[in-house]
């Protein structure tokens, strides 16, 4: 029987995240190509929700909150994610990502999915001291995340809206994950309904939710 992850989170006026786990009985590898979830990675793909001018202002604002500065290289996830859509430059990673990639664009809000089998719990979200800094790629670029609400395991900082940490991303060997929508009290529900699009879009492949 599957462990049940718990999350807990210290108290921000702004956060109002959505989380959940799923499961795949097959790695990422043995699932391939999904097309019915690749074809609404378009911006003009039909959705349960589209983005705005007020959703990006909203999640800069909880950004801000602790200090840090959402722009240029270190704005949020799901701003990059428009401009890579719309230039056609993002392909398939693994059925996980994808789902995450089409709700974030969607909604505009950034996701985080952290491989449960790379994480260790304890599992809390809270802002980053100063000096907070972690490996975001296999290039081994750094970025500091000092003043930005993240998700921490027991080893440190390993995801938030901007950049999650490499050595919790997913792999092909991945079979469980943990799912954080980065929502904010300025648009209330806007998060619990990207985490049920998301959910309903690894259902039909098997996922197991919790």
């Amino acid at each position: 029987m599957t462990s049940q992850v718990t999350v807990t989170a210290e108290a921000h006026p702004l956060l109002d995240a959505s989380w959940f786990t799923a499961e795949f009985a097959q790695p990422m590898k043995s699932h391939g190509r999904v097309d019915a979830v690749m074809n609404l990675l378009k911006l003009d793909a039909p959705a349960p929700l589209s983005s705005s001018e007020e959703v990006r202002t909203a999640v800069r604002d909880l950004l801000r909150h602790g200090g840090y500065k959402p722009t240029g290289r270190g704005k949020p996830a799901s701003e990059y994610l428009v401009r890579a859509v719309g230039e056609g430059a993002l392909g398939s990673i693994n059925l996980v990502v994808d789902a995450c990639n089409v709700a974030s664009l969607h909604s505009g809000l950034p996701i985080s999915v952290v491989d449960l089998s790379l994480a260790k719990p304890p599992f809390t979200v809270r802002i980053a001291p100063a000096g907070t800094t972690y490996v975001f790629n296999q290039g081994g670029q750094v970025i500091d995340v000092s003043g930005l609400v993240c998700l921490f395991d027991s080893e440190g900082p390993c995801a938030n809206a901007v950049k999650d940490s490499q050595r919790t991303k997913t792999t092909p060997e991945t079979t469980r994950v943990l799912v954080m929508v980065w929502g904010t009290t300025a648009l209330p529900g806007r998060a619990a309904k990207a985490a049920q699009w998301y959910r309903e879009l690894l259902t039909p492949h098997g996922a197991r939710i919790s």
